[in-house]
Parts: C-alpha cells; sequence; structure tokens
C-alpha cells in the first residue's frame, strides 16, 4: 500500500487565507494528482497541486489547479458537484469500512456523504458542512467556459470530528485518496493521487486508498 506522512501545523485552522496558504506552503506535504487510470478513454491531464497538513482538529488539503475550462454550474452545497470543475478527498478510519467523501467545485461549494459503497450514501447535514472550512480563489458566481486556459485555487479543512473521533482523540493513521474531475466540462477528467484498478472511472473504490500517516 503506497502512504504519505502528513504533517502537524499548530493553529492551522485559526490562521487567515494567506497565512494558511505560507504555513502548507513551507510545513505542508506536497503531491500531484496526476494519475491517469482510463488514459485511453480520458486523455485530459491538468495540473493539480495539493499540500496536506493537519491541526490538532483538523486535516487541511488545499488544491492548486491550472487546467483547460471552468464550469460551477452548482451553486449550493450537497448537489451534482463532480460535474464542475472539482477536487474531491476520500476518506475512512482505519477500524471502519464506512468512508466519507467530500467534494467541492471551483468555487467553494461541497458534496459531503457517508457510506460503505457508491450506492446508498447519506447526505451530511447543513450543521455538518458548515463546520467545514473552504477557501476559493474564484468569486462565488456560475462559470461555465471552455476551451481556455484557468488556474484557481482550492481548499478545504475538515474537522476530525466529522470523520468521528472524539475532541480528545488523536488519529495517527487514516486511509483516503485524493481526486481531480470535472464530469461536465470541455474536457472530462478523472485523477487520482493513488492509483486506482478498475476499468472505468470510479471514485467509491475504498480498496485502492492509500494510507495517510499523521505526524503529531
Amino acid at each position: 500500500m503506497e502512504k504519505i506522512d502528513i504533517p502537524y501545523i499548530e493553529g492551522l485552522e485559526k490562521q487567515d487565507y494567506r497565512g494558511f496558504e505560507s504555513a502548507l506552503e513551507l510545513k505542508g506535504q506536497k503531491g500531484i494528482i496526476d494519475r491517469l487510470n482510463w488514459h485511453d478513454e480520458f486523455p485530459y491531464r491538468p495540473l493539480c497541486h495539493i499540500s496536506i497538513a493537519h491541526s490538532d482538529k483538523y486535516i487541511a488539503i488545499l488544491y492548486h489547479v491550472r487546467g483547460l475550462d471552468l464550469r460551477a454550474v452548482e451553486l449550493q452545497d450537497n448537489g451534482n458537484i463532480w460535474e464542475d470543475s472539482c477536487c474531491e478527498f476520500f476518506v475512512r478510519r482505519p477500524e471502519e469500512n464506512i468512508y466519507s467523501n467530500f467534494e467541492m467545485n471551483c468555487i467553494g461549494k461541497i458534496l459531503g456523504a457517508t457510506g460503505e459503497g457508491r450506492n446508498n450514501r447519506v447526505k451530511r447535514s447543513e450543521d455538518q458542512l458548515k463546520q467545514i472550512i473552504r477557501y476559493s480563489s474564484l468569486q462565488k458566481q456560475s462559470y461555465d467556459k471552455s476551451d481556455e486556459v484557468f488556474s484557481w485555487d482550492v481548499a478545504m479543512l475538515i474537522p476530525f470530528s466529522l470523520l468521528g473521533y472524539s475532541e480528545k482523540e488523536k488519529p495517527e493513521v487514516l486511509y483516503a485518496n485524493f481526486y481531480k474531475c470535472g464530469d461536465k466540462t470541455s474536457h472530462p477528467h478523472f485523477l487520482s493521487y493513488f492509483p486506482i484498478k478498475c476499468e472505468k472511472p470510479d471514485f467509491h473504490r475504498p480498496e485502492f486508498f492509500g494510507k495517510l500517516i499523521l505526524k503529531w
């Protein structure tokens, strides 16, 4: 199983965006979401860099994206976020089969759900989604532009409590994957950080999650 270390940054969630971005630039774990698991059918690969860290109460992922098209048609949480220009984080606790998916479009609207597989997932409540700290470099408006190159950033800081941890618990290992997609953009793409070995695009495959080792 592939694995990465996730560094600790104290008070990360208390920073304004500029401080948050600088902290992740200096101390975060860097990576690129660039696995073309379905190259023949979906060969387009936009650039997507990630920086990851955690604080006492949150795990934080910052996505830097550069690529063709800019789509943000879904203007409400828990909609069809994956159809837009989208970045995603799927995660589960080591002792559980249930996993969580957090999907964010380029303007910061988010879909959150839990379950053991693709079907019969339970969406997060509005109150739960409000606990996620979000950033977007774009204005909160609709976009549907094609065949131009755009650069944008989004970030999500997810409290460990949404993963079922109490305030006193300090998770040491999580299983997860990071994704970049855009199902209804003019150049559909389905990229992952850890490889997925199945015939057709499917991010709901927890058997292919990698191991996140949280450093304290």
